[in-house]
């Protein structure tokens, strides 16, 4: 899945880097260019490893950090999708996650207009929600099709 507005999402990488007080350096770029491309909620290896055919001396170490730094700015969200390593996803939009426990696939689920997720579950007297990650399991319908 690629993202709605490169463009967009890049002038608004330019801006929220500028704003915290950090470089816009060539390796937080490509990095954050890599996660526009396919939008499919990589692990920072798999960033690494998609990113290091354009920038031969990228390190594992930097693309952690640029990907820390990243979701700092609230450019990524970094998701943690039960077990495993977190995964980074460059939709900022208010969304949850859809995993296939078959094939592992990982989708974004728009939350419907007018939801509040925040009424779902009773909280205790005096709690805010100050942020949420929802994240759902089951069969993608490709891996479903190939079980029927």
């Amino acid at each position: 899945m690629r993202a709605a507005n490169p463009r967009r999402q890049l002038k608004r990488y330019e801006q929220s880097i500028a704003q915290g007080g950090l470089r816009l350096t060539r390796q937080r770029r490509h990095v954050y260019e890599v996660l526009l491309e396919r939008q499919d909620h990589p692990t920072a290896m798999d960033v690494f490893l998609r990113a290091k055919p354009g920038m031969q001396a990228l390190s594992l170490a930097t693309v952690y950090n640029v990907l820390e730094t990243l979701a700092d700015c609230g450019l990524v969200k970094k998701v943690h999708l039960g077990r495993g390593s977190a995964r980074y996803c460059a939709n900022v939009a208010r969304h949850g996650h859809f995993t296939c426990t078959i094939c592992g696939a990982v989708l974004d689920v728009p939350a419907l207009p007018g939801a509040e997720l925040e009424k779902l579950h009773q909280l205790p007297r005096g709690y805010t929600v100050t942020h949420q990650e929802i994240s759902l399991f089951g069969v993608c319908a490709a891996c479903r099709k190939e079980q029927n």
